[in-house]
């Protein structure tokens, strides 16, 4: 990843570590010849980031050298790697190799280890240098100059040699250890608890020579190792490109709503579709992917109903998913809202409408995404940002989200959030309700707003039949009812006559 200069200065060489995410949040990768601490707590992970970023480094063509100190033996932790995804033993030892350090520490001290670390550092070539258990070098220090000293010589020998050096250690109790202030740059992983949810932390808290993502970041092990999923909000602050204006709307697959609309949906925009549970919103969202062509490939992206369900809706009323699913005009997505991270997901969706080209989206569920943050008050920046990138990769986007039951207008607030909080996200807003009248509930369907057009304001009455979607082309039937439920009569319109209730 190329890292563009700032005027006359010329950015430091970067090494990307290849671990997904993380060059990101790094801006590109470490400093080449840098001299890096790596912290965290006993299973914070960093070991696996260590031997993670060896094997990607090695892949590229690079030489690693992998030394332990107090630390776990070379056979149990190649037993732990060895199931993940990035692990090949067929570099070991010829371009990574791993060899025991202490015997060196404590025969000789600080001087022996850091002969040992020059004599194979040239001797192998190495360009990548991994030191496990560095907590053992202060340990070994008989004063702090002595420690200052040997880290030092470390930077030295990064510079001397063009190696990119890696201290792995635990959190130190100092508020400010003095190997903090000499080193250009220090990762730290963390585990944070949400009740009884877990969620893995990695924060850059110093990175000379560059710009990073500040903040926190989250991460997850898995089989493949270590992944880093960067703040939605942080790495999409500013769009890929330029926000597209102008261009035909965009049909909802539904007429009516369409006249309602001024013509449709504004091409390159964000529409929020809010009403209660059984108002609708899917079925309109199933309109939409409905209406998609060849030149606008569609993608579903759901937190609640998987796949299979949504087919079979679509299905009934009479809406051929299927077959534009099997031509891959559309793609159907899920997402457990159980267990996750909030920027994986938003990962998983971003790259979804990149990979195909999407130009329909349909996200029917905000709530989800509510139930997947642990930090609510992030959701808005969080919507914002993807519907600003959305917006400039030409996507029409749908979003739905849930209200309060009979008569709602969208207020109800999801995990601490409200959508009405964020107007950023929303180009365009739909109201989709019930109006309860003499043991019945009518379907009201209002357009609240459309972004630099006129549009009908009118309440339209609606009803879901085996066809889908059918909106009253005149709002006369809308008003009566209205008009009966605050028993006041409507203008131009006559009331039936009604049965008093036995």
């Amino acid at each position: 990843m190329a890292i563009e200069p700032d005027g006359d200065h010329v950015p430091q060489e970067r090494v990307p570590s290849g671990i997904s995410g993380l060059d990101v949040v790094l801006r590109g990768g470490l400093l080449r010849d840098g001299l890096f601490i790596v912290q965290g707590e006993p299973g914070a992970g960093k070991t696996i980031l260590g031997n993670q970023v060896c094997f990607n480094h090695v892949a590229a063509g690079g030489r690693a050298l992998y030394l332990t100190l107090l630390a776990e033996s070379h056979a149990r932790m190649l037993m732990h790697i060895g199931p993940l995804g990035f692990f090949d033993a067929t570099v070991i030892p010829s371009r990574l190799a791993y060899l025991s350090a202490f015997g060196a520490l404590e025969k000789d001290g600080l001087p022996g280890l850091r002969d040992l670390i020059r004599r194979e550092v040239q001797a192998r070539g190495a360009t990548l240098l991994v030191l496990d258990g560095f907590a053992a070098v202060l340990e070994s220090s008989d004063s702090a100059r002595t420690f200052k000293k040997f880290v030092n010589e470390l930077q030295t020998q990064a510079t001397l040699t063009g190696c990119t050096i890696l201290l792995l250690t635990t959190v130190s109790s100092e508020p400010t250890p003095p190997e903090h202030t000499m080193v250009d740059g220090i990762i730290e992983l963390t585990s944070r608890l949400y009740g009884r949810h877990a969620e893995r932390d990695l924060q850059v808290r110093k990175l000379r020579g560059g710009s990073y993502l500040r903040g926190i970041h989250s991460f997850d092990i898995s089989d493949r190792g270590i992944t880093v999923y960067p703040r939605t909000e942080a790495w999409l602050t500013r769009p890929a490109a330029t926000d597209g204006v102008g261009g035909a709307p965009v049909s909802t697959g539904l007429t009516q709503l369409d006249s309602m609309m001024g013509g449709g949906l504004p091409r390159h925009s964000t529409t929020l579709l809010v009403g209660p549970t059984g108002s609708g919103k899917t079925t309109l969202g199933l309109h939409f992917l409905a209406a998609v062509n060849q030149d606008e490939p569609a993608l579903y992206f759901g937190l609640y109903e998987n796949p299979a369900a949504i087919l079979a809706k679509a299905n009934a009323l009479g809406l051929r998913l299927d077959g534009l699913r099997g031509s891959g005009a559309v793609e159907l997505l899920w997402q457990s809202t159980t267990e996750g991270i909030l920027d994986e997901v938003c990962q998983r969706l971003l790259d979804a409408v990149r990979r195909r080209g999407v130009r329909r989206l349909v996200i029917d569920g905000l709530s989800g995404f509510a139930a997947l943050a642990s930090e609510p008050d992030r959701l808005g920046r969080v919507f914002s940002a993807l519907s600003n990138e959305f917006r400039t990769l030409d996507v029409a986007t749908i979003y739905t989200a849930q209200a309060d039951a009979v008569g709602a207008t969208g207020g109800q607030r999801l995990n601490g959030w409200s959508p009405a909080a964020a107007p950023g996200i929303a180009d365009s807003v739909v109201i989709m309700r019930f109006v309860e009248l003499r043991s019945r509930l009518h379907r009201m369907i209002s357009v609240l707003k459309v972004r630099d057009r006129a549009s009908d304001p009118s309440m339209h009455e609606f009803s879901i039949t085996g066809i889908g979607i059918s909106i009253a082309p005149d709002p006369a039937g809308a008003e009566a009812i209205l008009a009966e439920t605050t028993q006041q009569p409507a203008s131009g319109a006559k009331r039936s006559p009604r049965r008093s209730p036995a």
